[in-house]
């Protein structure tokens, strides 16, 4: 294709989460810790999860199957098919290559595209590298679906609770309601704060304190830069102010809301002198604070926590809904993030909105970009349908069976201890799953996995 396209982004959107969670007011009564501990001090309600019958193939396959009957996709006008996953059961296998068995009886096979890893980064770097391809000289002018999945599980203990299980698809393209304008800003460097060498293993190793100062020290570098390069487009961009909503990427709601605050509290470092005073009341002690001494600095958390709480209600607690109620699901958080805005509001109130989105990976690797939608709509536009898709994927969420605790552990205890056994046949239920959803049969002694679909209601 010689001719520039424009507006290259998301055309639509699938989200597939498990179909059991449990309840985090209960978890903590099991685990025996202060109340509030997981619901208001990581500020998450439910958490998803999946037994042994799900792994990374087939939540992917799952959620990709959505998009494609949803949008009766022709598979012949797919050309890359990108993944962002950090859940590894192949050190050389692509999920991407299980996906292509969706492909098989329409006999589509010229896809590019295989897995990106590195934490929970990965969904993203495979969503820019669709964008690149379809806006490159490479784009033959069929469209991109990029996929991303993961199923977060911790071994006992305070981290437990910050799991979760999900993915999200979406399909690239040209003329998109929801568009990338390419102004985005990177971080990357090296840490161990969250990383998994075990590959005998689910289970992370992680340093809690040094991941919260690398995820807010990487969205101090991106938010600069990105805002650097925002004024050379349009000087009279203001950051915060001058964006719709500020989206993040969510190990646990209450570390969005702090970063929101670390958000304000970069502006304000960045104002001058006069205007921190009128645009920061009673802040103006903290004018010889640094970004570096500040990670863990309680009062200057908690005043800007204070300062932007009707900011963050406006701009970024309206993302949180899947995030609550399902928690991290590694590489699509973020996505759900941006799904879980769009539902809170009705197509015409976003018209010509502008977005800025953060994604971190730790390790590490962390970019911060910005989503723009498009500036009019007529009555089934791409967008009302688009948010009509998501709005179903959301009501779908309140069909999910809770699990107690109790079994929930059993659960866990089933997949800790099978995670590498071979051959295999999972002990989890068919019956709790969701129509639609493909599951594991089987794993045989040349460790080869083996799925079907659970048939769609009629």
């Amino acid at each position: 294709m010689s001719a520039r396209v424009e507006n290259v982004g998301i055309l639509a959107m699938e989200i597939y989460v498990p179909s059991t969670y449990v309840d985090q007011t209960e978890l903590e009564k099991f685990d025996g810790v202060s109340k509030d501990k997981y619901t208001i001090g990581l500020g998450q309600s439910k958490m998803g999860f999946c037994s042994d019958r799900e792994d990374i193939n087939s939540l992917c396959m799952t959620v990709l199957k959505k998009l494609i009957e949803k949008n009766d996709i022709d598979l012949h006008d797919i050309g890359r098919l990108e993944v962002g996953t950090e859940t590894i059961i192949d050190k050389s296998k692509s999920v991407k290559t299980f996906l292509m068995t969706l492909f098989a009886e329409a006999g589509a096979t010229d896809i590019e595209g295989i897995d990106t890893t590195n934490a929970c980064y990965g969904g993203t770097a495979a969503l820019l590298n669709a964008v690149n391809w379809v806006e490159s000289r490479s784009w033959d002018g069929r469209k991109a679906i990029v996929v991303a999945g993961d199923i977060a599980v911790y071994d006992k203990g305070p981290a437990r609770p910050t799991g979760g299980a999900g993915a999200v698809a979406m399909l690239i393209g040209p003329d998109a309601p929801l568009y990338f304008d390419g102004i985005r800003a990177s971080y990357m460097t090296h840490a161990y704060d969250f990383y998994k060498p075990d590959l005998a293993s689910e289970f992370p190793y992680v340093d809690g304190k040094l991941s919260i100062k690398c995820y807010l020290s990487a969205l101090d570098n991106c938010y600069n830069l990105f805002c650097a390069k925002m004024r050379k487009v349009d000087p009279k961009f203001q950051g915060l102010m001058s964006l719709d909503a500020m989206l993040f990427h969510s190990p646990y709601c209450k570390l969005v809301q702090k970063s929101l605050a670390r958000v304000s509290f970069n502006d304000f470092l960045n104002a001058s002198p006069e205007d921190r005073e009128k645009e920061f009341p009673n802040l103006s002690r903290f004018s010889h604070s640094t970004r570096e001494d500040s990670y863990f600095d309680r009062d200057v958390e908690k005043s800007f926590m204070v300062y932007s709480q009707k900011l963050f209600e406006e701009k970024t607690n309206p993302s949180l809904h899947i995030p609550r109620i399902v928690g991290n699901m590694y590489t699509s958080s973020l996505y759900g993030s941006l799904a879980s805005y769009l539902v809170s509001k009705y197509p015409k109130d976003l018209i010509g909105r502008k977005f800025a989105l953060f994604s971190y990976g730790s390790g590490l690797a962390s970019t911060m970009f910005s989503i723009n939608i498009c500036k009019d709509m007529s009555d089934g536009s791409k967008l009302t349908k688009l948010l009509n898709s998501l709005n179903d994927n959301v009501v779908f969420l309140e069909k999910r069976q809770a699990v107690q605790p109790k079994d929930f552990a059993k659960i866990m205890e089933v997949r800790t201890k099978h995670y590498r056994t071979a051959p295999y046949t999972p002990s989890g239920s068919i019956d709790a799953l969701f129509p639609g959803t493909y599951y594991l049969v089987s794993i045989d002694d040349q460790r080869r996995r083996f799925y079907e679909r659970k048939p769609l209601e009629v």
